[in-house]
């Protein structure tokens, strides 16, 4: 069965699985850098193999969501997923069903400073990140030279948050803001939560290796000496640094009123319920 580690891109899925992977692969804690493939994105290729070749056709990709997951799920084993999927259906496919599915975890980062972090990650302008997030039906292709990738559908930044959250109690929100602000509070939210459908045990060393370790400034320092694989890249063809600032509220450093207001007002129910307005 799948756990999902489910977000909207650059909202903090990768802090979220490094905690993960610290806490469940991790004798003392300590993240490893290499341990953060424990937890590999869905969609991509390998999972397809033998179902469809199809990379960028969503209509078609949607088809095998299902039985993709049905071979992951042979061995009868817990895994963890990550995914910017939202949680859809496309043409009577659903992304996901109850015979593979178990839980999730959703993280969610103010729509705000996901624009700014998005528009840095995908190398596109403001403008072009705002019409990306408003898009009901939008998707991400497979970058060239990264084989392995499958386009994902994302929808609306509002339909994608709210895709995951209707799956109902086996999800656990996570704010972004919150992981930031109490670390050690909201990892410990995670353990309990996973403790609903297996048995994890963390001592205070395990605990406090996890929240040292899977700082910013010791992630950002993985990147900065290579180790970290999952860069973009840009047009003149440079790795796009993926661990920008780590912080919350960047957005009011960045954005004009006028821009801000259109986020606001798009998102406004969703902002409101999650305390960002």
């Amino acid at each position: 069965m799948i756990c999902w580690v489910a977000s909207y891109p650059k909202s903090g899925n990768t802090l979220v699985r490094a905690i993960l992977s610290s806490l469940l692969i991790s004798d003392n804690g300590i993240f490893d850098i290499d341990k953060l493939s424990f937890i590999p994105n869905f969609p991509q290729k390998r999972f397809f193999k033998d179902l469809t070749e199809e990379r960028a056709n969503i209509k078609e990709v949607s088809k095998f969501w299902i039985r993709a997951q049905d071979k992951i799920n042979e061995n009868k084993k817990l895994r963890f997923l990550k995914t910017h999927n939202a949680n859809t259906c496309i043409n009577n496919n659903y992304f996901t069903d109850k015979n593979n599915t178990v839980a999730a975890i959703y993280i969610v980062r103010d729509p705000r400073d996901v624009l700014i972090s998005a528009a840095k990650h995908y190398d596109i302008s403001i403008e072009e990140t705002i019409r990306l997030m408003f898009d009901e039906y939008a998707h991400t292709m497979p970058r060239k030279g990264l084989e392995n990738e499958v386009v994902t559908f994302l929808g609306s930044w509002s339909y994608h948050y709210k895709s995951w959250i209707n799956m109902g109690n086996n999800t656990l929100l996570l704010k972004y803001e919150d992981i930031i602000l109490d670390k050690e509070k909201e990892i410990l939210k995670i353990i309990k939560f996973i403790n609903n459908f297996m048995h994890l045990k963390v001592d205070k060393e395990k605990l406090e290796n996890c929240i040292k370790t899977t700082s910013f400034n010791n992630m950002a320092n993985i990147e900065k000496q290579g180790f970290f694989k999952e860069n973009s890249i840009s047009k003149n063809k440079k790795k796009i640094k993926f661990f920008n600032k780590g912080v919350s509220g960047d957005w009011k450093n960045t954005l004009n009123n006028a821009l801000a207001g259109q986020i606001e007002q798009k998102f406004k129910e969703e902002m409101i319920k999650l305390k960002y307005i």
